[in-house]
Parts: C-alpha cells; structure tokens; sequence
C-alpha cells in the first residue's frame, strides 16, 4: 500500500511538472482575425520609483473577443535588462501568443 501511494504521488509530481513546461503561450483554434493596433495614446504618469520601466500594454483573448490589457509600471531584474512586449503570431490557421519576457 504504502509504496503504491508513493508511485501514485510519484506520478503526479511528474505531471505537475511536465504541464508546467509544456508551452510559454496558447494557440487559439478560433480567433476574431488578428488583434487590433495597440492604443497610441495614454498618459502613463509618473514612475513610482527609481529604476521602474513603462511595460506597454498589449491586446489578449477574454473568450472570443480582444480585450486591451493596460500596462504598468515595474523594475528590472538587472541593470541592463529591458522588456519585450508580448506579441501574437500567426501560425497555422490560428494566432500564438508570445509571452512578454526579459532580456
């Protein structure tokens, strides 16, 4: 009993980490066409420290319909990184996000 327990919990961990890897995106089977032009205009304000970067806002899925995500303001994790923006990309007969990272 006790070492089915362990195989179980075993496999499950497994699993966990396996999904965890498995994409840095989504593809959507049916999008609405491409998403829209970013917003041009906008007041981002001031930064709230020193050190902080504007993140651009970026267009994602709720459901079927694009919705504008608004950006924000955060710091880097070093000195000299700087962010790219999350963008989507055809592929196929569907649209793939790439998720914003930094480099």
């Amino acid at each position: 009993m006790k070492i089915r327990n362990l195989l179980l919990a075993g496999t499950l961990a497994a699993s966990a980490m396996l999904a965890g890897c498995a994409s840095n995106g989504y593809v959507a089977g049916y999008v609405p066409g491409p998403p829209p032009a970013p917003y041009a205009a906008g007041a981002v304000g001031y930064a709230p420290g020193p050190g902080y970067v504007w993140a651009d806002g970026y267009w994602d899925l709720h459901g079927r319909n694009w919705g504008w995500v608004h950006g924000y303001w955060v710091r880097p994790p070093h000195p000299r990184a700087y962010w790219v923006a999350p963008r989507w990309e055809r592929r196929g007969r569907g649209w793939h996000r790439v998720e914003g990272h930094w480099r």
